[in-house]
């Protein structure tokens, strides 16, 4: 080998050796690199880890805490029993919760092979959809419901059936309550009704929500993620607590009384809009009765209730029947609004007498012509045919005479008779203690004119609610102090039985004690001699006044009232009958078809009530005679033991004594077993 030879092949070794070095170096700076990368992604792989640890730590902690929380425990809620509802007398309950079943599922906790066979158990016993109770066993959720205030019959069937087919996990029977109303459709609008989840929808129940429904309960079940139970946890039980109890100024024996004669008087006048009665304690403000007709079964809310609605339910929309179902709810006697007619003649009366621009006894003051012209319009007297002549404000008041009042109200002047307005309460709402009260409907003062004030003052072309006039009546009877008027007059807390009063709200003095003396007079002489002698009640003293007056406008409809006190020596009662739209042959004046009402419920009330009789002039005064107790009996024996105390036995929805099944027995009676009523009265049974 030349010696070239030798240098080139060391130099190409060399040259190698060289290429190798660097491949090695350049193998290693990438390494390196490679390290340095790994770490670096591992550092923020750790701080990420830490900065999230740290938020589920400290920030987001709590609420993960309650999502495992929930995820593990499955709880079922434990209905509390709702307060108990009495009349007047603490002794008659209205409405009851009484307990029942509620049946739940927890689909995880059921087998897969039992699924179909539970869907079917439950669809049988309960009634209840099959396809779409198998979706809910089918589903992964922790609890489903089934069925609600179910019967314990039921839920002892079904707990046999767990046992026979062995199935002991899954399926919960639990308390609950279910609302019931003894009276079915007794002072319906009054009580109202229930949801299914036991909240107050209606009346009393809505506006005393709060009191009656008590704190909900849980059973609290821990479980793992697939949802069986941890055993050694077993269950945590949180005791519902009962709502509190009510004690209502109603009394249910008033209360069915007036309740009777309403619905005789409505459908004997044919009044095809209905009516009310108040009958109010004027003294305390207590409500004793608050009837509306038609009335519903409290047990069956959404039911159609009259027999013209039953008919048409079929071919009712939606929207008419849920229009047709608020409209059976309502308590006209504080929701709806009246002209009130001649009855407001009371309330001009008693300023005029006030205000010291006339008296009782005046003879001759006042002149009919048979009409009266005010500001260029002539209004005429409801006799102006035969005018009434000379006359007092007493003979006025006996009269009803309309041209009077259109003076007596020109004499007050618009500034003064608002004054009255707002001082009876008229311009404003009662308060009572009921949900849905509606307002008066006056034109404002400024807007009066003469013929405006003349209208009012004998009291048409405006509208008050029922309870504005019998409140504002029974302050004319209690001395002249505005009461406002009450249904709820004690609370009893259902863990320590405190009862705590609901006191009677006194306000300002309206009229002297001598005002009121001298209208109380007038209105006696207007039940004794005047339009509504068809108001007398045997051995009693009482005071009234008529009303007839339109319905609205250009409507052919009337409304007939009568409103009375007794006994006018010592008032107890306020009694406000108010028929709408009359229809009948006995006509639609207040005298002929509201005032014989008022006498029917007064002659049974006032003995019930051992008001002393302060009239015993007459002969034929009835006796007082005990009521039997004929619930258990059959139509027949019950109406023989009536009829051998001198009573007559009738039926609160009105049924004919033909359409009577044989197997009829009483389960209930008003009045009850005991109380002392005049003879010749009723007892409704049911």
């Amino acid at each position: 080998m030349s010696e070239i030879q030798k240098l080139t092949k060391k130099a190409k070794k060399k040259k190698e050796k060289i290429k190798i070095n660097k491949v090695e170096k350049k193998g290693i700076l990438t390494r390196k690199k490679r390290m340095r990368n790994a770490i670096i992604v591992v550092l923020l792989v750790m701080v990420s880890l830490i900065t999230r640890i740290g938020w589920i730590q400290f920030v987001d902690g709590e609420r993960l805490q309650y999502m495992a929380y929930v995820q593990h425990t499955l709880d079922r809620k434990i209905n509390p029993k709702r307060g108990t509802i009495y009349d007047a007398t603490g002794k008659k309950v209205l409405a009851v919760s009484a307990t029942v079943r509620s049946i739940t599922i927890n689909p995880v906790n059921i087998k897969k092979e039992d699924k179909e066979k539970v869907a079917k158990a439950l669809s049988e016993i309960f009634g209840v959809d099959y396809e779409t109770t198998l979706k809910k066993v089918s589903k992964r959720s922790s609890i489903e419901t089934i069925a609600k205030k179910v019967e314990k019959e039921q839920a002892d069937q079904l707990m046999k059936w767990m046992e026979e087919n062995n199935i002991l996990t899954g399926i919960n029977v639990d308390e609950d309550t279910k609302r019931y109303y003894p009276y079915n459709n007794l002072a319906s609008q009054i009580i109202g009704f229930c949801g299914s989840d036991n909240q107050g929808l209606n009346g009393i129940e809505a506006l005393y929500d709060s009191e009656l429904k008590g704190e909900t309960g849980k059973i609290i079940k821990i479980a793992d993620a697939k949802g069986n139970t941890i055993m050694k946890e077993g269950e945590d039980y949180e005791a519902a607590i009962d709502g509190n109890d009510l004690v209502l100024t109603i009394d249910a024996t008033i209360q069915g009384i007036a309740e009777k004669y309403l619905a005789e008087a409505c459908i004997d006048n044919q009044c095809t809009d209905g009516g009310s009665i108040i009958v109010m304690n004027p003294n305390n403000g207590d409500i004793l009765a608050m009837a509306g007709y038609p009335n519903y079964n409290l047990n069956e809310p959404f039911t159609a209730s009259s027999k013209e609605l039953k008919s048409n339910w079929d071919n009712m929309t939606q929207e008419e029947k849920s229009a047709a179902l608020q409209q059976m709810w309502r308590n006209r006697a504080i929701s709806d609004g009246y002209e009130p007619g001649s009855t407001f003649k009371l309330i001009t009366a008693s300023a005029a007498l006030e205000e010291g621009i006339t008296d009782t006894d005046n003879k001759g003051e006042f002149n009919c012509s048979g009409s009266i012209e005010i500001a260029g319009v002539r209004i005429k007297c409801w006799r102006y045919y035969r005018p009434h002549g000379s006359q007092s404000l007493r003979e006025a008041l006996m009269n009803s005479c309309n041209p009077v009042f259109i003076s007596i109200g020109q004499r007050l002047g618009v500034h003064t008779y608002y004054s009255y307005l707002e001082k009876f309460g008229f311009l404003t709402k009662t308060g009572i203690d009921l949900p849905g009260e509606a307002g008066s409907i006056f034109l404002a003062e400024e807007k009066v004119g003469p013929v405006e004030l003349g209208t009012i003052a004998f009291g048409q072309r405006f509208e008050i609610t029922p309870i504005q006039m019998a409140t504002a009546v029974s302050t004319i009877a209690n001395g002249g102090t505005y009461i406002k008027p009450r249904v709820v007059k004690q609370v009893i807390d259902s863990q320590t039985g405190q009862v705590t009063n609901v006191q009677p709200v006194k306000k300002a003095q309206v009229v002297s004690k001598e005002t009121s003396t001298k209208v109380l007079s007038m209105m006696e002489s207007v039940v004794a001699e005047g339009t509504g002698k068809n108001a007398q009640v045997k051995g009693y003293s009482i005071g009234g006044k008529t009303g007839t007056s339109e319905d609205g406008v250009n409507t052919n409809k009337y409304v007939a009232s009568f409103v009375g006190v007794t006994p006018i020596s010592n008032p107890q009662l306020v009694v406000l009958v108010v028929l709408y739209n009359p229809t009948g042959e006995g006509g639609h004046g207040g005298g002929g078809v509201a005032a014989p009402v008022a006498s029917k419920v007064l002659t049974e009330s006032l003995p019930y009530l051992d008001v002393l009789q302060d009239n015993v002039a007459s002969e034929d005064v009835k006796i007082n005679v005990q009521v039997p107790n004929v619930i258990g009996l059959n139509y027949k024996d019950a109406k023989k033991a009536l009829q051998d105390v001198g009573l007559e036995i009738t039926f609160r929805n009105g049924t004919d004594e033909k359409q009577i099944p044989q197997e009829f027995v009483v389960s209930n009676q008003v009045p009850s077993s005991g109380v002392q009523i005049l003879g010749g009265g009723s007892v409704i049974v049911e």
